[in-house]
Parts: C-alpha cells; sequence; structure tokens
C-alpha cells in the first residue's frame, strides 16, 4: 500500500473510487482520470493503488507477470493475484469506512484484468466495475448480480483487441449482468479523454440493475382489486 497515491479525499467520504494501472506503470498514470472523476464526484475519496509486484518488465508494478503469458496460464496467474487485489480494495474500504455498494474499481489494462476477474470471485467486493482496453481471463459462468460492469475499449487498440469487451458484454447480458459497452473508433490502447467522458456520464446517471430490481420488489403490487 505504501506505493499507492490518494488524489482526492474529502473529510467525509461518501463513495470510494480505487484506480488501477497497466502491467508495467505506475500510480500516478491514473492521476487524469482520478481528476476527471474528482471533477465529478467531489465526495468520493479517490486513490490509485499500485500492483502488488515489481514488473519484471524493468520498470512499474505488476499484479502478475506477462512474460510468456498465454490464454492457458493467465487465468492461473490471475487466480494467484487475487489475494493480495482483495486485500488492497478491502484496506482503503476500512480506511473510508465505506463498503461494495460505495465502492468503485476502475482499471486500465492489467488493473482491467483484475477488476473484472476481482468482481466476478468476488460478488460483494464493489458495485461497479470500469473496466478500460481490459478483458476477463476467463468469462464468468455465473452473473456478477451485486455488479454494474462498464466496458471501454478503442477500437483500434493493438495489445489486448475490442472484441473481448464485445464478446464480455454479449456473454454478461446473456447471464443476465448488469452491463454497458463503449466502443470508440481509431483509439488505441489507451485513457481516451471521449471514454473518460462517458465513464463519467455512466456513473452519474446509470442506475445499477440490482437496485432497480430491490426497488421494484420493494413496491407493492398495482392495480390489485380492493375489496368492497
Amino acid at each position: 500500500m505504501s506505493h499507492d497515491i490518494v488524489i482526492h479525499r474529502p473529510a467525509h467520504p461518501q463513495q470510494l473510487m480505487l484506480l488501477f494501472h497497466g502491467v508495467g506503470a505506475i500510480p500516478e498514470s491514473m492521476r487524469e482520470i482520478g481528476h476527471v472523476l474528482a471533477k465529478g464526484f467531489p465526495q468520493a475519496l479517490i486513490v490509485s493503488v499500485a500492483g502488488a509486484e515489481v514488473s519484471d518488465l524493468g520498470q512499474g508494478f505488476q499484479w502478475f507477470s506477462v512474460q510468456g503469458v498465454t490464454e492457458e496460464n493467465r487465468p492461473q496467474r490471475v487466480a494467484a493475484a487475487l489475494p493480495a487485489f482483495f486485500a488492497a480494495v478491502e484496506h482503503w474500504q476500512q480506511d473510508s469506512g465505506l463498503g461494495h455498494a460505495a465502492t468503485a474499481l476502475v482499471g486500465f489494462s492489467q488493473g482491467a484484468i483484475m477488476a473484472l476477474e476481482a468482481a466476478a470471485a468476488k460478488p460483494d467486493l464493489a458495485s461497479r466495475v470500469l473496466a478500460f482496453s481490459g478483458r476477463f481471463a476467463r468469462l464468468p459462468s455465473a452473473p456478477l448480480s451485486q455488479t454494474t460492469v462498464h466496458l471501454f475499449h478503442g477500437k483500434a487498440d493493438p495489445v489486448i483487441p475490442y472484441l473481448h469487451s464485445i464478446q464480455a458484454a454479449e456473454h454478461l447480458i446473456a447471464l443476465g449482468s448488469d452491463v454497458t459497452a463503449e466502443i470508440e473508433p481509431f483509439v488505441g490502447h489507451h485513457l481516451h479523454e471521449d471514454l473518460l467522458e462517458k465513464a463519467l456520464e455512466y456513473l452519474q446517471s446509470h442506475i445499477p440493475k440490482h437496485v432497480w430490481d430491490e426497488a421494484m420488489l420493494a413496491t407493492p403490487e398495482q392495480g390489485k382489486m380492493q375489496p368492497k
């Protein structure tokens, strides 16, 4: 936790937004999106979290090594990194006094992979995941019933093809999960300002499906015949 950067800390936080960078990067690389979020959510504690390991790429940090990574071994590497990821999220939840309902995980590239996989593995971890230029290591087998997933991807991404976000969105919808997807043409593997604006819009206006479902269950049935 010593390398984490607090980008914005209000006196009494009402939301917790944790930012997760890509492999070989540093928490500072997520500062721009942190400032965008702080303008839209001035009552949010916003922290850019460092990967748990020093990257073996020669700079920055990582959650898992991408040296020799394949479709077959990626899920195992992510699974091995999840306990440290959970610990980082829970540390800042304890620090802020906020839990699942107020927590959003915002990841780019490897950070997005970890955020998506963490939400699938631990449904009560966060109520929102914003995944930029990411993917699942393995598509989940069960719906993310307590988490809204927002996927953002550049169509010109040469590192993680945007089709991963399309496939994830279609798969999650089929499972009954709450998901949105934004694909931006001519955008590569970076945090583009148009996608950041879309992210802010979704956070401010999208009502999570589980919240809507709970509200509907609590609403008395309309139109019932009353005894006379």
